[in-house]
């Protein structure tokens, strides 16, 4: 199950591969302050630098940098292995231009984390583990630089071992957090998008399948003409054949169908645009049968507890959104039920609110704090691990959508089980309310 995750992970961060320009990008910012740094600290502070040796440093970053933007487009992404060898190569310049200058002594040692902090970032955990790893080793030999810090004629910067200990410890620790803090928010980042994604994938299927029915009017229309033309003829086909046993029955029968068939169509056609847009508002009793009814055949009680009476009630318009998430709410119910599950309806001038309530398990404490989230399963079976609480999150953003507010919780201590509340202001849902 581990492996399954980390590569359910590593997919997630391949499908956002490092854009080249981007790191190019980066590394020409990387060249000019390399370049500044070393000119300001050379000629206008007047320190012993070995420019020489620094602008040679310099000149490879550049020199690849130059090359990479000829060589390749500017829309080309990065496979993992390229882009860790990149980044690799940025960090292996950077502590070979710090180790010439003073090794951890020097100010700017601190950078040796960017390049690990971009891989977190973006690439897959195994990579940039094995960036963490080399820069751990560099800085580690930046404790050992030979070279002093270029400092003022006459003075020697001698760093005690114990603040290069500290120094060291510093970066250390600054680079994991720092690298860990990426890897965790881009992986949330991702994983919300796909989320996202599925949700409107849902909503497009759900709006879909409510437009059916026009779309069944309009085939109607549009069949009539030729099927009338088919009854024409298959009458005056009976009118000349009804003497002839070899096709009369077959006539016949002909004939019949297509008349069941103009019956059929002419049910469709006088779904009047008025009737289709009575059709698309649903008084609250309806509309929780409609959800309802489908989750009912699962060998599960399923009780509709309406506490406000129908005189009165809200008139909803369909809403794909709603009815999915709501019956996804009940679905998931239904499935950790052990016998019985409740749905309860209430209303007042002010607000609408649904509570489902299920006699299963219950939510666990560890999960109702993250409940909603994608990729989260919500509840553990005695027989299966569940699976990736997208259906949850993808009902919950579309209940939200609508204005509800979605309260995730376990029954009293002594009766077991889990509740869900959904409460809308009436005024954003309640049709009549908002004329």
């Amino acid at each position: 199950m581990a492996d399954a995750d980390a590569k359910a992970q590593d997919d997630h961060h391949t499908s956002r591969r490092l854009r080249l320009q981007t790191l190019v990008r980066l590394r020409w910012l990387a060249v000019g302050g390399q370049t500044v740094t070393v000119m300001i600290v050379a000629f206008w502070l007047k320190f012993a630098v070995p420019l020489l040796a620094c602008c040679v440093l310099i000149a490879c970053l550049a020199w690849i940098n130059f090359f990479l933007t000829l060589r390749y487009p500017p829309t080309h992404r990065l496979e993992p292995p390229a882009a860790f060898a990149l980044l690799g190569l940025d960090l292996l310049q950077l502590c070979a231009l710090l180790l010439i200058t003073g090794g951890l002594a020097n100010p700017f040692s601190a950078l040796v984390c960017v390049p690990v902090i971009i891989s977190f970032a973006s690439q897959p955990i195994r990579y940039s583990m094995a960036l963490i790893v080399l820069a751990m080793i560099c800085i580690t030999g930046l404790a050992f630089s030979p070279f002093p810090l270029p400092w003022y004629d006459g003075i020697e910067i001698n760093v005690h071992s114990v603040m290069q200990l500290g120094v060291w410890c510093s970066i250390a620790s600054t680079m994991a957090f720092a690298a860990f803090y990426a890897y965790r928010v881009s992986m949330e980042a991702t994983q919300l998008a796909d989320a996202l994604s599925a949700t409107e994938l849902v909503l497009q299927r759900e709006k879909h399948l409510s437009q059916l029915d026009g779309l069944a009017a309009a085939a109607a229309h549009e069949l009539g003409t030729p099927l009338a033309t088919i009854s024409v003829v298959a009458k005056e086909m009976e009118r000349e054949l009804s003497q002839d046993d070899r096709f009369r029955e077959d006539v016949a029968l002909l004939r019949s169908q297509s008349e069941r068939c103009r019956d059929i169509l002419r049910r469709l056609t006088t779904l009047s645009s008025e009737d289709e847009a009575h059709m698309r508002r649903l008084a609250l009793s309806s509309m929780m049968e409609e959800i309802i009814a489908p989750h009912r055949e699962f060998g599960i009680k399923l009780e509709l507890i309406e506490k406000s009476p129908r005189v009165g009630e809200p008139v909803l318009n369909r809403n794909a959104g709603i009815m999915y998430g709501l019956g996804n709410l009940i679905e998931n119910a239904v499935d950790y039920a052990r016998k019985k599950v409740t749905v309860t309806v209430e209303y007042d001038p002010n607000t609408l609110t649904i509570v489902i309530e299920d006699d299963g398990n219950g939510y666990s404490a560890d999960i109702l704090t993250r409940i909603g989230e994608p990729y989260v399963t919500t509840r553990q079976r005695d027989d299966t691990a569940g699976g990736l609480g997208l259906g949850l999150f993808i009902a919950k953003t579309l209940l939200e959508r609508s204005g509800a507010v979605l309260t995730f919780g376990n029954r009293d201590p002594e009766t077991p089980g889990a509740r869900i509340r959904v409460e809308w202001p009436r005024m954003l849902i309640d049709s009549n309310s908002t004329k």
